[in-house]
């Protein structure tokens, strides 16, 4: 049968990248599999097991010769994933097949992989967070001196510039980073337990040697790049370890989501506009529409990711004594699928971020749209500072405010406050100072500063070696 016959994960086909592919696939968790029953057998004869070399060699020899069809008629047999593979391991190590698999319970292979695929898709995930990090810096300091309309409950308040709303995405993928860096520390080789985590199996095959049988487990560690080891478990590693890990990625979900959606909302205002290909379409039936795709996709992958550690929570609670196999399925399905959807999550962000067109124009108007209102604080503060009643002033800036308002709702005309303040005789005195207090610059506060601080003192550090992206120019 075609591919197009069968269902095909999209996460694969259409939003991950070959890279985080390839981590989650079979070939590569046989693959490992395979790597750890060599280390395994290599530690055992290191203290003391009557393994040969030649079993040794046979093994490393054998690792690459993998016949899955082999391997699938062996788990309808048996019934049991792990034991075919050491099945079709041991068809072709012939010679090492007797010591396949000692002293081992399945977990001791199966999650030590995952523990290793978990850690290098994180290692993938923090280079792809940090050349958005980066992007958004780069974006950030560009238009940091570039006035917008700063929106509160989606309505128009203070005025703030293009750069300083760009730090605030910045601080939720630097809070992103410091999470994963804490997650770290948690992520350890779960080791080799046997059937409950006691040892006992080991101890057996190491005569009682408690010394040899905890130095055994530490070389395979050291072998995978594993410094910690858990220092209990069950049969398997702390199923709570997967929670945390998708929680992470759903906190990066949530952090791209933010910015997508208010790309969003700016793209129907005509201030921004995603990168949109020449011959892009963004309708089949109108052929003007220019729609925020990607933006919409990364909305749409977040809010799979933001759904799964629920599912997740419920399976480490659900982890009976030391263990029950009722976790397998909903591992194999949420992890590699929430790691594959936060990878083409971040594709996206730096293809968009890269690429983001502002439009400081519509800016401006938007800007002069309101400023005449916002701008109302300051003109009462020079009204009073020419001698004028603060009380008085107020309820003349209110009156004519409200009438400014129905006039624009009613008839559809630009703002005329500041023309109605120019013509009051109550604060035509003020003169320039009154044109004066409706140049944006003098709104937009400290934003300019606190772009140029956050990003020197905090993400520059991160981000200055980091290199760029070719895979995500085009997504």
């Amino acid at each position: 049968m075609s591919a197009e016959t069968l269902y095909q994960n999209p996460l694969v086909t259409r939003y991950g990248s070959p890279a985080m592919a390839s981590l989650f696939s079979e070939h590569h968790k046989a693959l490992l599999w395979r790597k750890l029953w060599t280390e395994l057998a290599r530690a055992e004869q290191d203290f003391g097991l009557p393994i040969t070399d030649a079993q040794i060699r046979e093994l490393e020899a054998g690792q690459t010769i993998i016949d899955f069809a082999n391997i699938h008629e062996h788990e309808r047999q048996l019934r049991h994933e792990i034991m075919a593979h050491v099945q079709a391991y041991g068809d072709v190590c012939p010679l090492a097949k007797p010591i396949l698999h000692w002293g081992a319970t399945s977990c001791d292979i199966s999650d030590n992989a995952d523990l290793i695929i978990m850690r290098d898709a994180m290692q993938l995930l923090e280079e792809k967070l940090l050349r958005v990090m980066k992007a958004l810096a780069v974006f950030a300091r560009q238009t940091k001196d570039i006035p917008t309309l700063g929106l509160t409950h989606l309505q128009p308040a203070q005025l703030t510039t293009v750069g300083k709303r760009a730090t605030l995405y910045l601080q939720d993928l630097l809070s992103d980073y410091h999470e994963l860096q804490a997650l770290r520390l948690e992520l350890r080789f779960k080791g080799f337990r046997g059937a409950t985590g006691t040892q006992a199996s080991f101890l057996v095959l190491m005569n009682h040697d408690v010394a040899k049988v905890k130095a055994l487990e530490q070389q395979v560690a050291h072998r995978f790049g594993f410094d910690a080891i858990y220092p209990v478990s069950g049969q398997t590693y702390p199923r709570k370890l997967d929670y945390r890990i998708v929680s992470w990625l759903s906190s990066v979900a949530q952090s791209a989501a933010k910015f997508a959606v208010d790309t969003r909302l700016l793209q129907s205002r005509n201030e921004v506009e995603e990168p949109i290909e020449t011959s892009q379409i963004g309708s089949s039936a109108m052929a003007y529409k220019r729609n925020p795709m990607r933006c919409e996709r990364i909305n749409s992958l977040a809010r799979v990711v933001q759904a799964m550690p629920t599912a997740l929570a419920a399976t480490a609670s659900q982890q009976w004594m030391e263990r029950t196999l009722d976790d397998s399925a909903a591992k194999r399905i949420l992890i590699p699928q929430a790691f594959l959807a936060v990878d083409g999550i971040l594709s996206l962000y730096h293809n968009v971020i890269a690429h983001l067109q502002i439009y400081p124009k519509m800016m401006h108007r938007a800007i002069m749209e309101e400023l005449p209102f916002l701008a109302t604080e300051e003109i009462l503060m020079e009204y009073v500072r020419a001698g004028g009643d603060r009380q008085v002033g107020h309820e003349r800036i209110r009156v004519l405010a409200h009438q400014a308002a129905v006039t624009m709702k009613e008839q559809g005309v630009p703002n005329p406050l500041f023309a109605h303040l120019q013509s009051d005789p109550l604060f035509a005195p003020l003169g320039a100072k009154l044109t004066a207090c409706l140049d944006p610059y003098r709104h937009i506060g400290r934003a300019s500063e606190q772009v140029e601080e956050f990003l020197v003192q905090t993400i520059d550090p991160l981000v200055l070696s980091v290199e760029d992206d070719e895979e995500a120019i085009h997504v």
